[in-house]
C-alpha cells in the first residue's frame, strides 16, 4: 500500500520533555505557557517557551501552543499581547477552545495557523466545516467518535481542513475534557487548567441516614474506582485511523515525564514509519513499560461502557525504573547520569531513539573519578560504563521493578 502521511504530536510540559520528544520522533509537538493553557502546573515562561520554538525548529519540529482553556471576561485583556509574542517567536499554530479566542487570534495574528481543541467538542461535520468557515486549519475531534464517525466528518468537510485525534493516555469522566468534578469538590476548575483528578479516586455508597456507614458499590472493602477511565492505547490500529481521514495521531501527556513523552513518541514513531506493513508487537510491549493503566481503545470501536473504567484501582502499573541517561560517548565508554540505584552485573533495557529497546548486562560502572564501582547509588551522580555500540545522547536505561 501507499506510505501514509501522518503527523506524530507529542506532549510536552516543559523544555526536557520538549527535547525527549524531538529526540524519539515526533513531528510536532504541544505545549502551553503560563496562561491559558489547560496545564497550569506547566507553567513556562515566555523565554522557555521562546527555547523551545528555537529548538524545534532547528530539529524540524513543528509547535503548537495551548490556548485551550475557557477564559473568564478578566483574563480576555492579557491575550492580544500573548498572541503577538507567539507569532514573533514562530510559533507554527495555536490550539483554541472558545469562540472568543478563536476570534481574538484571526484579529491579532491573522496569518497563524488556528487548531480547534478537543474541548470544542466536535462531533459533526456541520461543525467542523462551520469552525473552517471562521479560519479553522485544523479540528481536534471529540474523544467520544467512533471510526464510523470520524469517516464521515472526513467524507464531508474540505480536504484542506486537517483532522487531529487522541491516540494515547490518559481519558477524563467529562465530555470532550470538559469536566465539573474538580470545580464541584475543590473549587479547582478543570476548564482552567486547575485539575486535581478527582476520577482517580476511591469512593463509597452512604446510605442518608447511616452517617458513617459506608458501603462498597462493588464487594471489595476498598471500595471502587467508579470514574476512573482505562487509558487510550490504539497503536495497534493507526492503520484504521488513517483510513477514516485522521492526520494528526495526538498523544497526550503534557503532565507526564520527559521519559513517558521519549518512550510514548519512539513506539509510536516506529508505527507509523512501519505503516503498510505487520504491525511489530514490541512497540505495544514498549508501551507497558510507562507508568499507565490497563490500555483500551476508547469510543472508536464502540467499546462497551463497562469495559472503558479501572474498579480494582486508581493507581498506574510501574514495571520499569529509569536508571540512567546517556550524556555521551566515545569509542571506549558510555558517560551517562544516574537517576534510580543500579548494580553491576543488572541486566538494563536500553531505550534508543528510533530503535525497539534492547537488554544488556552491565559488566562494569566507573565513578566520575575513573574508579570502579560495584553499586550506582547517589542520584545525578556521572558514571561510564564499556562501550559496546554507539548511543546516542538522550538514550534512557531502564531497569524492571521486582515483582
Amino acid at each position: 500500500m501507499d506510505k501514509i502521511k501522518t503527523e506524530i504530536l507529542s506532549p510536552a510540559g516543559d523544555f526536557s520533555a520538549l527535547q525527549a520528544a524531538v529526540r524519539f520522533g515526533a513531528d510536532a509537538v504541544y505545549m502551553g505557557g503560563d496562561i491559558f493553557t489547560m496545564r497550569a502546573a506547566a507553567d513556562n515562561s515566555r523565554e522557555e517557551l521562546k527555547k523551545s520554538s528555537e529548538y524545534a525548529h532547528k530539529n524540524g519540529v513543528k509547535l503548537y501552543i495551548t490556548l485551550n482553556t475557557l477564559p473568564h471576561v478578566e483574563e480576555l485583556p492579557m491575550l492580544p499581547d500573548y498572541l503577538r509574542f507567539l507569532s514573533d517567536i514562530g510559533v507554527d499554530a495555536v490550539i483554541v477552545a472558545d469562540l472568543g479566542v478563536l476570534s481574538l487570534c484571526k484579529k491579532h495574528i491573522p496569518n497563524m495557523e488556528i487548531h480547534m481543541s478537543t474541548q470544542t467538542g466536535v462531533v459533526n461535520y456541520e461543525t467542523a466545516n462551520m469552525l473552517y468557515e471562521l479560519g479553522a486549519k485544523r479540528v481536534v475531534l471529540a474523544r467520544e467518535l467512533t471510526l464510523k464517525e470520524i469517516a464521515e466528518i472526513r467524507a464531508k468537510t474540505p480536504p484542506e481542513l486537517e483532522i487531529e485525534t487522541f491516540v494515547h493516555g490518559s481519558m477524563c469522566v467529562s465530555f470532550s475534557g470538559r469536566c465539573l468534578l474538580s470545580q464541584y469538590l475543590l473549587g479547582r476548575d478543570a476548564n482552567r487548567g486547575e485539575c486535581a483528578q478527582p476520577c482517580r479516586w476511591g469512593y463509597h455508597l452512604m446510605e442518608e441516614k447511616r452517617e458513617g456507614l459506608y458501603f462498597p458499590i462493588f464487594e471489595d472493602k476498598n471500595g471502587t474506582y467508579i470514574l476512573n477511565s482505562k487509558d487510550l492505547c490504539m497503536i495497534e490500529h493507526l492503520e484504521k485511523l488513517a483510513a477514516a481521514g485522521v492526520t494528526s495521531f495526538k498523544i497526550e501527556g503534557r503532565a507526564k515525564s520527559d521519559y513517558y513523552v521519549g518512550a510514548v513518541t519512539n513506539a509510536y514513531r516506529l508505527a507509523v514509519d512501519g505503516l503498510g506493513k505487520e504491525f511489530d508487537h514490541r512497540l505495544y510491549d514498549e508501551l507497558l513499560k510507562v507508568s499507565h493503566r490497563e490500555y483500551y481503545t476508547g469510543f472508536y470501536f464502540d467499546e462497551k461502557p463497562e469495559n472503558s473504567q479501572c474498579y480494582k484501582s486508581g493507581g498506574y502499573v510501574r514495571t520499569y525504573d529509569v536508571v540512567g541517561i546517556v550524556t555521551g560517548s566515545d569509542d571506549n565508554y558510555i558517560y551517562l547520569t544516574q537517576k534510580n540505584k543500579f548494580d553491576k552485573g543488572d541486566e538494563i533495557d536500553f531505550l534508543i531513539p528510533r530503535e525497539v529497546s534492547f537488554t544488556q548486562k552491565i559488566e562494569e560502572i566507573y565513578n566520575e573519578e575513573g574508579e570502579i564501582i560495584e553499586t550506582a547509588n547517589h542520584a545525578e551522580m556521572k558514571l561510564k560504563i564499556p562501550a559496546f555500540r554507539e548511543l546516542p545522547i538522550g538514550t534512557y536505561l531502564r531497569k524492571m521493578r521486582k515483582q
